[in-house]
């Protein structure tokens, strides 16, 4: 396969998958924002700064109100990791590449695009609505990739882009939730506490699952051991992290050389640090500094897929890859 056609699947799919996360980081503080004063901030700027854009969002948009961050992640296509732009990336990459993805998949991909312009009906309804539109269309496309495309190497590079995308957003939007809106002591556990769990749980699809599994009150440190450690939530970062394990050995089927290489070191160490670890390990040594070093290994690993399979003398630069992987955030 020609090494732009795989960087082009691998966007695609991480594209529509950090669309559609963002719609969920969004629902998370339109649901929070019902408990706090109006017009306060307070549940909003945490999503620009975990989405490694706070810089470029207090230079364009100074008074930060939550209109103008709604703007940012929603609308404003000046910003590279804007659902719009996103999307509108995501379409690009598949226009480009039409004889190898089915018609299917690039009528989904096309339609959405188009129905994200300016004046379209969806603009119309309730930032909630538009945020549902929004991710049900990303996840057409996720199903009708599944159901169309054939198992070969335009698939494995699919899934790769979408597994390495969700394993980073899960990870950050429970950093959010765990660290940056962790509440006064004398809050913990109390209803407000528990709601805004209860809201991040569905945020991410995962709350009915979540009973199901746990049979237990919601407490923080069960909520963080599934999203991360639960080995068959295909949300959950061990999830994830074996998906891609598996991805990357079925991609390089007769490698060639005997020892491995540091994506091959990389992606094995990162599969057993996270299979082989408690969550009150994590948890005393610190909870976000473990997602903070994770994200960092996971912008490592798509550097590396990067330079072993993407780089070549015909690959363009643009508009494939302009935004890369969201930069870590760090206390």
């Amino acid at each position: 396969m020609l090494s732009r056609v795989a960087d082009s699947l691998y966007w695609i799919n991480r594209y529509l998958e950090r669309a559609e996360n963002i719609s969920r980081f969004l629902e998370v503080s339109e649901a929070m924002a019902l408990d706090c004063p109006p017009g306060s901030a307070e549940p909003w700027l945490p999503l620009v700064e975990v989405t490694g854009d706070r810089y470029r969002f207090d230079t364009a948009y100074p008074d930060a109100t939550p209109k103008q961050i709604v703007r940012f992640l929603l609308l404003d296509r000046s910003n590279p990791n804007s659902i719009v732009s996103c999307i509108a990336m995501a379409r690009e990459n598949a226009r480009q590449i039409r004889d190898v993805i089915t018609t299917e998949m690039w009528e989904q991909i096309n339609d959405l695009h188009w129905s994200l312009q300016d004046d379209e009906e969806i603009w119309r309804e309730p930032v909630q609505e538009q945020l549902r539109i929004i991710r049900r269309g990303c996840q057409l496309v996720y199903g009708i990739t599944d159901t169309t495309l054939s198992r070969d190497l335009s698939w494995l590079f699919s899934q790769l882009g979408r597994l390495i995308e969700r394993a980073d957003k899960t990870s950050r939007i429970l950093d959010v939730k765990y660290f940056l809106l962790l509440p006064s002591p004398e809050e913990v556990g109390g209803v407000l506490d528990e709601l805004q769990w209860i809201t991040l749980l569905r945020t991410v699809g995962a709350y009915q699952m979540y009973r199901q599994s746990m049979q237990q009150a919601i407490r923080p440190a069960s909520v963080a051991r599934f999203l991360l450690l639960d080995p068959i939530f295909p949300r959950s970062v061990r999830y994830c992290l074996q998906g891609i394990s598996d991805t990357l050995q079925q991609i390089q089927q007769h490698p060639s050389q005997k020892t491995p290489d540091d994506l091959d070191c990389l992606r094995g160490q990162l599969l057993a640090r996270w299979s082989y670890v408690r969550i009150e390990n994590l948890i005393e040594a610190g909870l976000h500094e473990a997602i903070d070093q994770l994200q960092q290994d996971l912008n490592q690993l798509h550097n590396l897929i990067q330079t072993r399979y993407f780089t070549s003398a015909d690959l363009r630069s643009t508009p494939t890859d302009p935004a890369c992987a969201l930069s870590s955030f760090t206390a």
